[in-house]
């Protein structure tokens, strides 16, 4: 069963970096619902062919829900890993850059909708104090792993929910 997480979350972890990597270079890739897409087209074909295989060959076919979801749960968890460790090599690379555009389009989106003087002021402190916890490693790490982790989860319950039946994609004989 290790081996089967470690195989299938890598290859889901690369596919996401590749993707992820990808549509950075494009105008498509800067949205949150590029990105979640992106996790979801990887991460359900990984997780499911990976618990559907060893459902198959290791197990003759027929596999439990707790099993099945602890499995597909691990096969997404090795793929935040990666995500996290490619994220973090990004933010290496751009020497952070990515905190202070963030911020900057925080204060814009702010003053469009007309916020001034005081009322600025106090929703950028916010963002201000998010960008300096945002620079420890104890702060980054945890709220990286947790942008892929529910899209793991929904898709490890849905895997395990339909694998569980022997009957759902049958193993070939």
């Amino acid at each position: 069963m290790f081996r089967t997480i470690l195989v299938y979350g890598a290859i889901a972890g690369v596919l996401t970096i590749v993707l992820m990597l990808l549509g950075m270079q494009t105008r498509f890739g800067h949205s949150m619902l590029s990105g979640y897409l992106t996790m979801m087209a990887v991460m359900l074909p990984m997780i499911f062919i990976g618990t559907k295989r060893y459902r198959d060959n290791e197990l003759g076919g027929v596999i439990k829900f707790w099993p099945a979801f602890g499995l597909a749960l691990g096969i997404a968890a090795v793929a935040g890993v990666f995500y996290v460790i490619t994220w973090e090599v990004s933010l290496q690379m751009t020497d952070f850059a990515f905190v202070d555009d963030f911020v900057a389009g925080m204060q814009a989106s702010f003053e469009a909708k007309g916020l001034a003087g005081e009322e600025l002021s106090t929703e950028m402190a916010v963002w201000e104090k998010w960008a300096v916890d945002y620079m420890s490693p104890a702060y980054r790490w945890p709220w990286t792993y947790l942008e892929i982790l529910p899209v793991g989860l929904l898709v490890a319950l849905f895997s395990a929910g339909l694998l569980r039946n022997p009957k759902v994609f049958p193993a070939r004989v």
